[in-house]
């Protein structure tokens, strides 16, 4: 098919005609249109009503041929060919330039080698994550073990069968102070072994081997690479393979020579103890707490000299401590069931009763002859068992030389009355010739008006009644005086303390009004009464209130200051109830040089003092559980008087102190948990 072309030509405005041109539509397909655009869309013209004037028909598509199906529509389109137009159109429709997914085989081929490659790539990958994560906890496992491997004090030796060492840790090269490197491969005779031991290294090697069948293991001496030699104990064990097989033999080896020197120390230690428990003069043994049996834990040679070696004479002791009477069965089964039904056995945890005293008693051993000091005390014996120990002391020379001194101490507080009425003889022969002087007069005057028949019945009555007063109150004086003076020995009663202290003062008040001193008294009502020996406390008042004069007296004070103070009040001391007795004056005061020695016998800074005054006032208030001070009166920094105090308790805490002083049968003298 042909079209044709006219195409006006115009020069300078003037038609001068029309050029036809004639195309052929298969030649312009065939050279017009480029192959690569012919290979991806076929192209045809068409006239109107869609006439197919030129171009390939799609019957003859080589894609049609080949079998593929033209593409979708929505890849065709239709222009109008400029400037020809009149209908004439071109139409281009795409091809499908390739096959479908599911009937290409290469296509499924490569997926399933890629997803072959990538399963082979995340197995590899957990593969090798897993070998990482056990590396790391092989890591850790060889590094923990390894540390502590060389943390342990133990010494490991390895070697094999046939005596060669194959390893070694770190502790058994600190012990030898030998390195690794020079122990591994050694054969015996080892370079740590002590040039001390004259055994041939096969026997020595073999001696180490059979410390696996000794539950103690060998005790050898090893020489460090220094040349100082250590104890050490060897333990041996096979060696085992993972197949069960015996391949060597493995060496444990401990360093014991501290553990030696401690042993040695305590050992000597021992022996030192026991030699002073066996020398001591005290009788010392132990038996089980609460035991039925005879079982003696320990006993020292003086036990052992007094008791014998049996469990009885413990017991014995032990029972006298416990129970309120002296006398008790001898018999040993008595003994010990007296034991266990004691109150006192400990029911708290043995880290609170340890190592406490529970008992001390004084009492005389008829079979010896002897006065014993008995102390008990609970402990835990080595093996862990509660136990008691009981010492018993000879106090025998004590006792003597306590009741000598009790003697002697008596006898001088009666000198002491004696030596104080002395120095009040003359006060006394002054106060004795008062009434005496009376009495005469009354009597003289009354014979005079008797004889001059001037008197009468009444004013001889009233004369005779006035003598009658005088020579009782002279008889009073000498009945003081006697009783003041008179030894006895001390007896404890129950006394009112005013009547005590009117008696004390009345004695005193000669020796005060001689120095003219005067006498001011404060005494609390209520007091209660006290458990004493009334001339003893009478001697301590009348010693202090004769002190405080002859104080002032020295001080040459003037009238107005030559006063003392008697005070006594309810007092407490050490939480116990009791009555004080204060005496101050305004003399001189003590210095601090005579305050130090105030209480030392037979010193007195008296020209004519004796110096066993105050030393027997403390210890007639000691005697009755009390306590003496003295301390200076100060105005500012200067002395102006002294002040003795006396403190004794009541009646009840009298009794209870008592209970626990020692007497000549079995007293206490400590408490009984």
């Amino acid at each position: 098919a042909t079209f044709t072309l006219h195409v006006p030509l115009i020069d300078k405005e003037q038609f001068k005609g029309t050029l036809v041109i004639t195309y052929c539509m298969d030649a312009l397909f065939r050279h017009g249109i480029p192959a690569e655009m012919a290979a991806k869309y076929a192209m045809s013209l068409h006239g109107a009503g869609g006439i197919r004037l030129a171009g390939a028909p799609e019957s003859n598509s080589l894609h049609e041929r080949s079998g593929l199906p033209w593409a979708s529509p929505n890849y065709s389109a239709e222009v109008p060919v400029p400037p020809i137009n009149q209908g004439l159109t071109l139409r281009v429709q795409a091809y499908r330039t390739s096959l479908g997914v599911i009937g290409s085989g290469l296509f499924w081929l490569v997926v399933v080698l890629s997803a072959i490659t990538v399963w082979l790539l995340l197995a590899n990958w957990v593969h090798t994550r897993q070998r990482m994560l056990a590396q790391a906890v092989l890591e850790q496992e060889t590094a923990f073990r390894r540390a502590m491997e060389n943390s342990m004090l133990t010494g490991m030796r390895a070697h094999d069968l046939q005596g060669r060492v194959t390893y070694v840790n770190a502790a058994f090269c600190r012990m030898t102070l030998w390195r690794e490197d020079e122990l591994v491969g050694q054969t015996a005779p080892f370079p740590y072994w002590a040039d001390e031991s004259l055994d041939p290294p096969e026997t020595r090697f073999n001696c180490e081997n059979a410390s696996n069948t000794t539950p103690e293991g060998q005790h050898f001496r090893v020489k460090r690479k220094d040349g100082s030699l250590i104890d050490v104990r060897l333990d041996v064990s096979p060696l085992i393979d993972a197949q069960g097989q015996q391949t060597g033999w493995m060496t444990s080896m401990t360093d014991i020579t501290e553990a030696n020197r401690v042993r040695e120390q305590l050992a000597a230690s021992h022996e030192r103890f026991t030699t002073v428990l066996e020398a001591l003069d005290a009788s010392i043994s132990v038996v089980p707490w609460g035991s039925g049996s005879d079982e003696l834990l320990f006993a020292n040679t003086m036990y052992r000299r007094w008791f014998g070696t049996l469990a009885q004479g413990h017991l014995q002791l032990l029972a006298k401590t416990r129970m309120p009477a002296p006398e008790q069965s001898n018999d040993i089964n008595d003994t010990v069931n007296a034991l266990e039904t004691m109150p006192d056995v400990p029911t708290e945890p043995m880290g609170q009763w340890v190592h406490q005293e529970t008992g001390r008693m004084e009492m005389y051993w008829s079979s010896l002859g002897r006065w014993l000091e008995v102390r008990t005390r609970t402990l835990s014996w080595v093996d862990g068992r509660p136990a008691q120990m009981v010492i018993a002391t000879d106090i025998t020379a004590k006792r003597c030389a306590e009741e000598q001194s009790q003697l002697q101490a008596q006898r001088a507080q009666v000198a002491s009355r004696l030596i104080t009425m002395g120095e009040m003889a003359s006060s006394v022969a002054h106060e004795l010739n008062q009434p005496l002087t009376a009495i005469h007069n009354y009597c003289s005057g009354m014979v005079s008006r008797i004889k001059a028949k001037q008197v009468d019945q009444e004013e001889l009555l009233g004369t005779l009644e006035k003598t009658a007063r005088q020579a009782h109150r002279a008889g009073q004086i000498i009945h003081r005086i006697r009783a003041f003076v008179h030894r006895s020995e001390p007896h404890h009663s129950i006394t009112a303390v005013p009547a005590m202290v009117a008696e004390a003062v009345e004695l005193a008040d000669v020796e005060l009004r001689r120095h003219h001193v005067k006498l001011s008294q404060f005494m609390a009502p209520g007091l209660p009464p006290l458990q004493v020996d009334p001339i003893l406390i009478e001697q301590v008042l009348v010693n202090l209130l004769k002190n405080a004069a002859e104080s002032i007296d020295a001080a040459h004070r003037p009238t107005d200051h030559r006063w003392i103070k008697l005070r006594v009040v309810q007092a407490m001391l050490d939480e116990k109830l009791g009555v004080e007795f204060q005496v101050s004056d305004t003399g001189e005061g003590i210095a601090q040089s005579v305050m130090n020695r105030l209480y030392e016998a037979f010193y007195s800074t008296k020209a004519d003092g004796m110096g066993i005054g105050l030393s027997l006032c403390r210890s007639i208030v000691e005697s009755h559980m009390g306590r003496m001070k003295a301390e200076n009166l100060y105005n500012e920094d200067s002395v102006v008087g002294c002040c003795f105090t006396f403190w004794l308790p009541v009646a009840g805490a009298f009794e209870a102190g008592l209970a626990n002083q020692d007497g000549y049968t079995t007293v206490s003298t400590g408490q009984v948990n």
